[in-house]
């Protein structure tokens, strides 16, 4: 393995902890209504679970109301269950053609819970971009040992993989710092 494909593979480990805990961060609620609270929301949709996006149109009425409009209006019933089922406090109420989801504000005690919630996936992925600095780590210090590469360019190796380390690192402080910041934020 040459070095430029060792930093590569790093960067890509490092790259996918940050977006995995991007993705992870778009699902926190911040008192705003927002489509993004119901990605990870599946309906028993006649026996399978389906996105809840693909079994109604969904919409932003305003700050504090999401409308979902099912396609199939006999899935109604299901699609209440589906997002009553989701811990993310929701109260969803239908009059047969359209399901309105009232987003409350939060309280203090909730924002603070959303909050250590979040400490909990930017630490989650702090400890993935740490394991792909360990394992480029290793792989250049096995390089060396195997005489593949000069006891310098190992050096300026470790050097490179600690850069990424810590652009990485900062990214997901920066990015904890501005969702703390939404979901403090009355």
């Amino acid at each position: 393995m040459e070095m430029k494909e060792l930093f590569k593979e790093v960067e890509t480990h490092m790259k996918h902890a940050l977006d995995h805990f991007h993705h992870e961060m778009k699902h926190l609620r911040t008192g705003r209504a927002s489509l993004a609270l119901l990605d990870g929301i599946t309906v028993d949709y006649y026996g399978s679970p389906v996105p809840l996006n693909q079994v109604a149109n969904l919409s932003v009425a305003d700050a504090s109301l999401i409308v979902a409009q099912p396609y199939d209006a006999s899935q109604s019933s299901a699609i209440e269950r589906a997002i009553m089922k989701s811990d993310l406090g929701l109260n969803p109420s239908s009059d047969g053609k359209v399901i309105r989801i009232p987003v409350p504000p939060l309280t203090e005690e909730r924002r603070k819970e959303f909050v250590k919630k979040a400490h909990d996936l930017a630490e989650h992925a702090r400890t993935g971009v740490r394991q792909a600095r360990r394992d480029g780590n290793d792989k250049l210090k096995k390089m060396e040992k195997d005489k593949v590469v000069s006891q310098d360019d190992e050096r300026r190796g470790l050097d490179e993989v600690q850069k990424l380390h810590d652009r990485y690192i900062n990214e997901v402080a920066t990015a904890l710092a501005k969702k703390e910041q939404q979901i403090l934020e009355v």
